[in-house]
C-alpha cells in the first residue's frame, strides 16, 4: 500500500514539476520558447519582398526625377554660359573703344596745356568723378571744337554702355554659378538614390532574387494584357470612324448626283492630308527609336550610345526634323494632348504626376522608352507600372 500511495504523485502533472529532473527541463524549455518569442520580431522586421521592390522602384523613381532636374538644369547652365560669354566678349571691346576715346581726350588735353590756349578743360575733365559732374561746373563744352565735342560725347557713351554690359555680366555670372549649383545638387540626388537602390538589391538572397524576377514577370504579364485590351479597343474605334466616314462620303455621293455636283468636304480633305503628315513624320521617329533598342539608359544622356528617356524621344523626333525641348517638363507641352484612346504611333506617353517619364508610342498599347538605370532602351506595355501611372499623352507635330 505504502509503495502505491507513492507511485500517485509521480502520475501527477502538478507533483512532476516538483521533481528536480523536471523542473530543470521545463525551464529551459521556457527559456528557449522565449529564445524563440524574441527572435520572431527581429525577423519580421525585415522587410518583405514586396516592400523591397516598392522602395526600389521608388528610388528609381526618384533617380530619374532628379534626372531631370539635372537636364533642365545643365540646359540652363550651358545658355546661361553663351550668354555670360557674350556680354565678357562684349565688355572687352567697348573697354577697348573706351580706352580709345579717352586716349583721344588725353592728346586733346596734352595739346592744350602745350599750347596754353586754354585751361586744360580737358584734362580737368578726365579727372572729374563723373562727366555730369565736370559739365555742371564749366562752360567747357563752349569752348570745344566739333572734333573735340565728338570724342567727349563717344567717350561718355563708351563709359555708360561698358559700365551697363559690366553689371549684366556679373548678374549672369551670379545667375551661372546658381545654375551650377543646381547642377551639382542634382547630379548627387540622382547618384544616391542610384546607390541606395543598389544596396537593397545586393542585400536580396539568390531565393530572393528568383522571386523578385517572378513577381516582375506576372507585372509584365498584366502589363501586356491590358495593352492588348487597348489594342482592341483602339481597333473597334477605328473601324467605328472608317464606317462613320464611309456613311457620310455615301450621303455626299447622293446628295451631288440629285444636285449635279461632286466633291468632298474641304475639311475632311484638310484633317486627311494632316494625317498624312504627322504619319510621315512618326515613321521616322519611330524607326530612329527602334534603331536604339539595346543601347543602355544613362541618365543625362542624349545619344547616340546611350539615352535616358527625354533624350531618346528628343533624339527620335529630331530624326523627323521636329525639334522637341529636353526634358519632360518641356516636352508634354511641346504639343497636343490627346485621350489614349485616341493615342497614334509616334505620340509621347507620359508617365506619373510629375511629368518624370515619358515614351514613344507605337500602337497596340506598346511604346519604345530608356526605362531606368540598370535597363535598356526596349519596347514594353505602356502600363509597365500600371494604368494609374499614365500622366497624358501628347502629339508632337
Amino acid at each position: 500500500m505504502a509503495s502505491h500511495r507513492k507511485s500517485r504523485p509521480t502520475g501527477s502533472l502538478v507533483a512532476g514539476l516538483r521533481t528536480p529532473a523536471l523542473a530543470t527541463a521545463a525551464l529551459t524549455s521556457v527559456a528557449l520558447l522565449s529564445q524563440s518569442a524574441h527572435a520572431s520580431p527581429a525577423a519580421d522586421d525585415r522587410p518583405s519582398l514586396e516592400e523591397v521592390e516598392k522602395k526600389v522602384d521608388d528610388l528609381y523613381r526618384q533617380a530619374e526625377s532628379a534626372t531631370e532636374k539635372y537636364n533642365a538644369a545643365k540646359e540652363k547652365t550651358a545658355k546661361q554660359r553663351k550668354r555670360v560669354d557674350t556680354l565678357l566678349d562684349d565688355v572687352a571691346q567697348r573697354t577697348q573703344k573706351l580706352n580709345e576715346a579717352r586716349e583721344q581726350l588725353g592728346s586733346f588735353a596734352a595739346a592744350q596745356y602745350r599750347t596754353g590756349a586754354t585751361a586744360p578743360d580737358t584734362a580737368t575733365f578726365l579727372l572729374a568723378d563723373t562727366p555730369q559732374d565736370y559739365f555742371d561746373q564749366t562752360q567747357v563744352m563752349d569752348r570745344l571744337t566739333g572734333r573735340q565735342k565728338a570724342a567727349v560725347d563717344d567717350y561718355v557713351t563708351q563709359q555708360s554702355e561698358t559700365m551697363k554690359q559690366r553689371r549684366e555680366a556679373t548678374e549672369s555670372l551670379r545667375t551661372l554659378t546658381e545654375s551650377q549649383n543646381d547642377l551639382r545638387t542634382a547630379k548627387a540626388t540622382v547618384q544616391q538614390k542610384l546607390t541606395d537602390a543598389r544596396e537593397l538589391l545586393a542585400k536580396l538572397t539568390a531565393e530572393e532574387k528568383a522571386r523578385l524576377a517572378a513577381i516582375e514577370k506576372r507585372k509584365q504579364e498584366e502589363a501586356a494584357r491590358k495593352a492588348a485590351e487597348l489594342a482592341r479597343q483602339q481597333q473597334a474605334e477605328q473601324q467605328r470612324q472608317e464606317e462613320a466616314a464611309a456613311a457620310r462620303q455615301e450621303q455626299q455621293s447622293g446628295a451631288s448626283s440629285g444636285t449635279g455636283t461632286s466633291g468632298t468636304s474641304g475639311t475632311s480633305g484638310g484633317t486627311s492630308a494632316s494625317d498624312s503628315s504627322y504619319a510621315t513624320k512618326a515613321d521616322k521617329a519611330l524607326a530612329f527609336a527602334r534603331a536604339q533598342v539595346g543601347k543602355p539608359y544613362v541618365w543625362g544622356a542624349t545619344g547616340p550610345d546611350s539615352y535616358d528617356c527625354s533624350g531618346l524621344t528628343q533624339a527620335a523626333w529630331k530624326a523627323a526634323g521636329v525639334d522637341l525641348p529636353r526634358t519632360t517638363y518641356d516636352q508634354v507641352n511641346a504639343g497636343t494632348t490627346v485621350p489614349l484612346s485616341q493615342a497614334q504611333p509616334g505620340d509621347l506617353v507620359f508617365f506619373y504626376d510629375d511629368v518624370t517619364h515619358v515614351g514613344l508610342y507605337i500602337g497596340n498599347g506598346m511604346m519604345i522608352h530608356a526605362p531606368k538605370p540598370g535597363a535598356y532602351v526596349r519596347e514594353e506595355s505602356i502600363y509597365y507600372d500600371g494604368e494609374g501611372a499614365i500622366h497624358s499623352v501628347v502629339r508632337p507635330a
